[in-house]
């Protein structure tokens, strides 16, 4: 069994348990399930911005603690300046988040995507009362009508999705109520990186859809690349992360992508 299986095993037992805790009626009861979402595409074609979707994680599967002491309302504070999006773990058994990490950036006027492992209707429920504006959708856990089953309810939810590939098989995934398709550098099954599968796949994603790439990406000149290419957000989590100081490491590579 690969990382990506126990996950989506132990999400399924997860979900299960907080359905019995709170019915999908309390989670639209809940204060931020009414807010006014921000859209990311719109923050995305935003030239001010700097395409960057950074991430809050504490831990990873394949790193083990990243950053344990870090502040989410300090380091996500910092990436609102400059960042178009910031992205948010939510999972805790391999990622060492909480759906109050989420709430607790949501003080911040921009786009927070719920990172997670969403295999059942029930978490788009919790992403929209979380504060989230944005899911996302994993392929590789999902099926293809499950994408777009998951995808019309946040629509319908005013949510915009990130559709994550991680090869051309997965590229049938892709519907109409998607907004954004990612493609991970990452292979979720064996945790190698290389941002060649990104360069592989940006002519294959279709032209209404802004690509996002994922994982892997540690320099502005990889930026620069990936630009060039045709992509338009850039999610970077570890490379931040893993820095004593998160916001100075994130201000730092900012000033460095400005001066190219």
């Amino acid at each position: 069994m690969n990382i990506l299986d126990k996950i989506v095993e132990q999400k399924i037992l997860e979900v299960a348990d907080r359905k019995q805790k709170k019915s999908i009626e309390q989670l639209k009861a809940e204060p931020l399930f009414e807010r006014n979402v921000f859209s990311v595409t719109a923050f995305l074609n935003d030239p001010e911005r700097t395409g960057i979707i950074a991430e809050f994680k504490r831990k990873s599967p394949s790193k083990g603690i990243i950053n344990g002491i870090a502040d989410v309302v300090e380091v996500t504070g910092t990436y609102a300046k400059h960042a178009s999006a910031v992205s948010v773990l939510t999972d805790y058994d391999f990622f060492g988040g909480t759906p109050a990490d989420l709430i607790a950036a949501r003080v911040h006027d921009i786009p927070i995507l719920r990172k997670d492992f969403i295999i059942d209707a029930y978490q788009v429920y919790e992403a929209k009362a979380m504060g989230a504006d944005l899911i996302l959708l994993i392929a590789s856990c999902l099926s293809i009508e499950e994408v777009q089953i998951f995808a019309r309810l946040a629509k319908s939810l005013g949510l915009e999705v990130l559709l994550e590939i991680h090869d051309e098989t997965e590229l049938a995934h892709i519907c109409e109520e998607v907004d954004l398709v990612g493609v991970n550098n990452r292979d979720l099954k064996t945790f190698e990186v290389s941002i060649q599968t990104s360069l592989n796949l940006i002519n294959k994603i279709p032209s209404n859809k802004l690509a996002i790439t994922e994982s892997g990406i540690s320099d502005v000149n990889t930026i620069v690349t990936l630009r060039n290419a045709g992509f338009k957000g850039f999610l970077i989590g570890e490379n931040f992360m893993k820095e004593a100081d998160p916001s100075i490491a994130f201000a730092d590579f900012v000033n460095q992508l400005k001066a190219k």
